[in-house]
This record gives C-alpha cells, sequence and structure tokens, in this order.
C-alpha cells in the first residue's frame, strides 16, 4: 500500500489554504479513503471547478482538472463517457457545486453517472471574500448579505436523492473516521454519488457570523448534527434543527456509462444486420 505522501505533488506544498480551514481535512480524508482501496492512481481522474475547495486538485498527484466555474460535473462528465475505465471524481464547493453548477449536479445525478462528488461546504463563498451562497443558513451573515441572509437554504442531500443519486452521504470535518468510511462507500458504488462535506471557513464564515476561530466553528459544527443511526432511536426534539450525518441514501441503479454501451452495441448490431440483408439480397439479385 502506497504511504499518503505519495498521492501529493510535494513540490506544490505547503497549501494556500487559510489557518484552520476545513478543506485540507476533506482532501486528507480522500486520500485516505483511495489508499484504503488501493486505487490504481493511473485509473483516477480528479476534477474540480473553481473556489477554494477547487485547489485541492492542485496538490493531487493524479491526472487532475481544474476546470471553469460551476463546470466540474460537466467536463467530469465528459471524461467518464471517454474513458469509462476511470474512477473520475469531483472536488467542489457549496457554491460552486450548487449555485452555478446545480443544474449540472440536478442531470449528473438523474443520469447516475459514474462520479463520485465530494461537496465541501463551508456555507459561503470563500475565496471571493464571503458572499452568501445557496447553502448559507436563512439569517447568517456574509459580504452580500450584511443585514442577514433571507433566501432559505436547501438541503444538498434531500436534492441529490430527488435527482436520482444512487449513493448519498453526509459528514463533517469533526467527524473524520467517519467521513473517511463514507467517501471509501461512495468511491465503490457504481454510479452517481454525493459526499457532503460540511466545514469550517473561519476566515469569513466564522468572523462574519461571530462562531468563532476553528476550534469554536467546529464544535459548532458538532453541536448541529447527528448520526443518522443515533437520530431513529431519539425523540424529535433531540433531532429538530439538525443535520443529519452518515450514510442516508444507497439504492443501486443502472449506470449511465455502463447503459450508453450497451445502446452503442445494439446500434452496432442492428447496423450489422442491415449491411448483411443488403449485401444478401444484392447477391441474390444477381
Amino acid at each position: 500500500m502506497s504511504s499518503t505522501l505519495s498521492y501529493f505533488r510535494q513540490e506544490n506544498l505547503p497549501h494556500i489554504w487559510c489557518p484552520g480551514c476545513g478543506h485540507g481535512t476533506v482532501t486528507g480524508s480522500l486520500i485516505r479513503a483511495i489508499q484504503r482501496l488501493d486505487l490504481d492512481k493511473n485509473k483516477v481522474c480528479i476534477v474540480s471547478g473553481i473556489g477554494c475547495s477547487s485547489r485541492a486538485v492542485g496538490y493531487l498527484d493524479f491526472d487532475t482538472l481544474h476546470t471553469a466555474h460551476g463546470r466540474a460535473l460537466a467536463f467530469a462528465t465528459g471524461i467518464k463517457l471517454a474513458r469509462p475505465e476511470l474512477k473520475v471524481i469531483v472536488m467542489t464547493g457549496d457554491g460552486d457545486c450548487t449555485a452555478i453548477g446545480g443544474n449540472h449536479f440536478i442531470h449528473a445525478a438523474r443520469r447516475n453517472i459514474d462520479i463520485t462528488t465530494i461537496v465541501m461546504n463551508n456555507n459561503i463563498y470563500g475565496m471571493t471574500s464571503g458572499q452568501y451562497s445557496p447553502m448559507t443558513p436563512k439569517g447568517m451573515y456574509g459580504t452580500t448579505a450584511p443585514y442577514g441572509n433571507l433566501e432559505r437554504s436547501f438541503d444538498l442531500c434531500e436534492l441529490a436523492k430527488a435527482a436520482g443519486a444512487t449513493y448519498v452521504a453526509r459528514a463533517t470535518s469533526y467527524h473524520v473516521p467517519l467521513l473517511i468510511d463514507l467517501i471509501e462507500a461512495a468511491l465503490q458504488n457504481k454510479g452517481f454519488s454525493m459526499v457532503e462535506a460540511i466545514v469550517q471557513c473561519p476566515t469569513y464564515f466564522g468572523r462574519k457570523n461571530k462562531v468563532g476561530g476553528p476550534v469554536e466553528m467546529l464544535n459548532w459544527i458538532k453541536d448541529g448534527v447527528v448520526n443518522v443511526k443515533a437520530a431513529a432511536s431519539l425523540p424529535p426534539e433531540k433531532v429538530a434543527g439538525k443535520k443529519l450525518i452518515g450514510e442516508l441514501h444507497n439504492a443501486p441503479a443502472s449506470e449511465y456509462t455502463a447503459d450508453y454501451d450497451e445502446l452503442i452495441a445494439k446500434v452496432q448490431r442492428t447496423y450489422e444486420g442491415f449491411q448483411g440483408g443488403l449485401y444478401g439480397c444484392a447477391s441474390n439479385s444477381d
């Protein structure tokens, strides 16, 4: 089994994330999941869009693409269709994935294409100075919401399930062993998998909302979630207002690139049969 360092472009380190940022924790969790599965580095492709989270691919020693804002899943879809044997992973943020990239997210889930998407949700646009995102809770503050966010956020895991994803899970940068386990399971699912990782952004979200620094934010995140297994036996008042973490949906279904290959083979057989019948008729007429 390779060491974790072998998965990094060490010449690009140290990273440029802010002190206390949760994105490094998620990146490390992905690497540990890949290490556990002993995936061939030459058969893994990691794609990102734009944002703090999307800087991760620059540090990872795989075939990687740092693409346009919101378009990571579009690029990943093209890669998977061209090279279905590859393990394609998308690393994206809540703004990148759910705002400009929201439509790509819905349709990648609907197709059930075999892409593992890790959404690092810090509830804010971190790279561009703290604007609110579609995942910013109502009432919270951002650069573009100086008096509080009026918009309701949505539940990304419920959206993924409704759109057709076959594996959906959520963890946090506090619950690292769980996060590694869920990413490992997602990588083994043959279909569209989404793991939402709730992470801290002390520089913008924590400061603007007076949550505190990295330690305080991790405790705030911990207090805002409950494991789905524990929730089943808790009274409603203990679960109210909290997000569920753990494996939330696992329903295997036919995968898009496999179906696509079958369709191509069917068309090819039909064409060959047509050609054979055509030439046979020509031969008989002679």
